[in-house]
């Protein structure tokens, strides 16, 4: 593995031997230590990367991903293209990173030419219906561990709200995609929102494990809004939602679902006491006929 990296360039036997033993033959570190002592091209820089490992297996987890943070930092300006590709997911779209980012064509292709050139990227198909994922998900985690908090935020913000507005067809078939970029971007009405139409949507597809993931998640933010009268008649909704769900998942006598039809209850005694309907009638069926 480590010849077949090197390609043309002979490593040192002690060098070779190095490698073999601080990468501990986990196969992803050994091809990506080679390719970081490789592209040091300097035989005393490559032993001192090495030396400055730790030996024990303990160590080689921190020591892979530094290993994968070093040669994105040798990129240079290509890292932040690795970064927005990071940001939106293991896999993600030419057509996709074209609109969050700020580069033009030209610029681009230059970048994903040498990601690919270096190994991080596989690339499948020809801009501007290519597509692209990441080598391994270490990688994609190393770049995503590259940017600060504040950086990941906006970057987050600027996805979703291209994917809004640029792909809608994507919010129809995916709102969990927009969901985990707007909870990521701590843009908490429009992440509950699309949490809920995403576990709405599994429900409807008879995927009730998800639908229950995604509702409480919707409901979980839901509760840290200030409240208003659209966001709990929302709540109600999710909610008995959610008690139907848990029924097929868990069984009509399990707690569980109780549970979740006696919040139900709670919700709609205090949307009566506020002098609230809810804006479908059948909610009110729904609940009665799960209780």
């Amino acid at each position: 593995m480590i010849d077949r990296v090197a390609g043309d360039k002979t490593l040192p036997t002690t060098l070779r031997q190095d490698i073999i033993e601080r990468t501990d033959g986990i196969p992803l570190f050994v091809e990506e230590m080679t390719k970081a002592v490789v592209e040091t091209g300097v035989e005393r820089a490559a032993e001192q990367l090495l030396a400055a490992l730790p030996s024990t297996p303990l160590g080689i987890p921190a020591s892979l991903h530094a290993s994968l943070m070093a040669r994105l930092d040798r990129l240079g300006p290509t890292k932040e293209v690795a970064q927005i590709g990071a940001v939106i997911g293991r896999e993600f779209s030419h057509a996709l990173l074209a609109a969050v980012s700020e580069k033009n064509e030209g610029q681009l292709k230059l970048a994903l030419d040498r990601l690919i050139g270096a190994g991080l990227l596989f690339s499948r198909g020809l801009p501007p219906n290519a597509s692209y994922i990441f080598k391994h998900a270490l990688v994609q985690d190393a770049a995503y561990g590259t940017l600060l908090r504040k950086s990941r935020r906006e970057l987050h913000l600027r996805i979703a709200e291209t994917l809004e507005s640029k792909f809608p067809e994507i919010g129809e078939s995916q709102p969990e995609l927009l969901a985990r970029h707007y909870s990521n971007a701590e843009l908490i009405e429009k992440a509950a929102w699309f949490w809920g139409k995403a576990g709405e949507r599994s429900l409807a597809r008879s995927a009730v494990v998800e639908a229950c993931e995604q509702l409480n998640q919707a409901l979980d933010l839901l509760a840290t809004l200030q409240q208003t009268s659209a966001s709990r008649r929302q709540q109600l909704k999710l909610q008995i939602a959610l008690a139907n769900a848990l029924m097929q998942v868990k069984g009509y006598a399990a707690p569980e679902p109780k549970a979740a039809f006696e919040q139900a209850r709670l919700f709609m005694e205090r949307a009566e006491a506020l002098g609230e309907t809810p804006e479908d009638p059948l909610l009110l069926f729904s609940f009665l006929w799960g209780v």
